[in-house]
């Protein structure tokens, strides 16, 4: 059964996470995502400029035993989100409209690390680039989000 009434009933999530102090309270309703921990990303920066995190290869792999396409593109859409929404600002919200990646290189054990920097940080849109890397900083996959940025229903 869901707690609606405890406050930040998401604080071991959000610390689990990596997510900084300053940025708990923005969280405490909602958390991270049930994907973000089924994933095991952890987050290490977050602004609407440069958002990182590292999510492991073990549990989010395809039957050839390598890193999932689509596990690429949670971890790019994860960052992503996460930035356009700090850059859409209270009172605001963002919506995914396009996600897509490139895959360069397979990986089958390890770290993947997701750096995500603005393109463009515009009053209704934000589009973000996404490179994934392995732990000696060989580029895994390149991934591009543009999120619509809009005004909460009041």
């Amino acid at each position: 059964m869901m707690d609606n009434f405890t406050p930040n009933r998401f604080v071991d999530e959000l610390n689990e996470a990596g997510i900084p102090q300053d940025f708990h309270d923005l969280l405490s309703g909602h958390g991270v995502g049930a994907l973000v921990v089924k994933m095991g990303i952890r987050f290490s920066e977050l602004s609407a400029e440069r958002t990182v995190a590292t999510m492991p290869v073990a549990g989010n792999t395809q039957v050839a035993g390598i890193l999932h396409g689509g596990a690429h593109v949670v971890l790019a859409e994860t960052l992503g989100s996460f930035a356009a929404s700090l850059h859409a600002g209270p009172g605001r919200h963002a919506v995914g409209i396009e996600v897509g990646a490139t895959h360069h290189r397979s990986i089958a054990s390890g770290t993947v690390t997701g750096t995500c920097t603005a393109i463009h940080l515009g009053g209704t849109l934000a589009t973000h680039e996404i490179v994934m890397t392995d732990e000696k900083g060989r580029r895994l996959s390149t991934a591009r989000i543009t999120n619509m940025i809009r005004d909460n229903r009041g």
